[in-house]
């Protein structure tokens, strides 16, 4: 009896912040799917009409829909694959005995704690201006054209910014794992004449293998919804070589004012979104299990 009179208030006192959460989550969504069935354009207040599936259609059939999901995954991709790799590296090198090692993990992490918009601003102004970045300072020394990175290869640009600032975190969860591994089996096959080579590959690599799924899960949720980054450097362009999902989101939401338009885009997100988390969350539950 004691312990089922505890369990209820233990529910008793959890339950204004669940029904808080709950409803933090469940009002905007409802909203959203309530708007998406609505032709609702700002520019034309009083004149709302219910439009069905019509401003799914017109999402799903716009020409820009196909291109934005592409640039999702090319950007999520190209993002991932410094990530890890650059990860990974960083990991083996801070991993290492060496002078001012707590100053150079600091210097590491500081990436993940700049705020997004500032970060594409360093970068559009101080390294990938084609006039007074850095990047053009270096080429000109050399005797070289200045390369105009978000012009010429915009979407490798975005991947860079977006890089640079999740490179600290996959770092520093490749690092705690790889400082997990027991040494003795590093030494044991080092004294069976094991080259460094293969105690990467067939020790610390299985050894790591649960830290980059979780580093590939997490990045990819939040990776899904960049924005700041193509607002503050390309806005989507040249043309729509840069949009991506969300972006195309906000175009027709707020750029256009079609607030059913875009949310019915904002919805078609959230699901592909979801779809995307479910597929990995049971990629990692099979490796986990293994």
């Amino acid at each position: 009896m004691a312990t089922q009179a505890s369990r209820a208030a233990a529910r008793l006192m959890i339950s204004p912040a669940v029904v808080l959460l709950l409803l933090w989550m469940i009002v905007p969504l409802g909203m959203t799917i309530y708007f998406s069935f609505l032709r609702y354009n700002l520019l034309m207040p009083g004149t709302e009409a219910f439009a069905g599936f019509d401003n799914y259609k017109y999402f799903l059939t716009d020409p820009a829909f196909f291109t934005s999901i592409k640039n999702t995954l090319v950007l999520v991709l190209g993002v991932l694959i410094i990530t890890v790799g650059g990860g990974i590296a960083l990991a083996l090198l801070l991993d290492q005995p060496l002078w001012g090692q707590g100053i150079v993990r600091v210097l590491v992490i500081a990436p993940f704690f700049v705020m997004p918009t500032v970060s594409a601003l360093v970068w559009k102004n101080m390294f990938f201006n084609p006039v007074n970045g850095l990047f053009a300072y270096a080429a000109k020394a050399v005797g070289l054209q200045p390369f105009d990175f978000l012009s010429q290869a915009p979407m490798f640009s975005i991947i860079i910014i977006v890089a640079w600032q999740w490179l600290p975190f996959a770092t520093l969860i490749l690092l705690t794992a790889m400082q997990s591994l027991d040494s003795e089996q590093l030494e044991a096959a080092e004294m069976d004449g094991a080259s460094w080579g293969n105690r990467f590959i067939y020790i610390m690599v299985p050894h790591l293998t649960r830290a980059v799924t979780v580093v590939i899960l997490i990045q990819t949720i939040f990776l899904l919804s960049t924005f700041a980054e193509i607002l503050v450097t390309t806005n989507g362009g040249p043309g729509t070589a840069t949009t991506n999902l969300t972006y195309l989101v906000y175009m027709q939401s707020l750029l256009q004012f079609d607030v059913g338009g875009g949310s019915a885009g904002g919805i078609i997100a959230v699901i592909l979104a979801n779809i995307v988390a479910i597929f990995l969350m049971r990629m990692i539950g099979k490796n986990l299990e293994t």
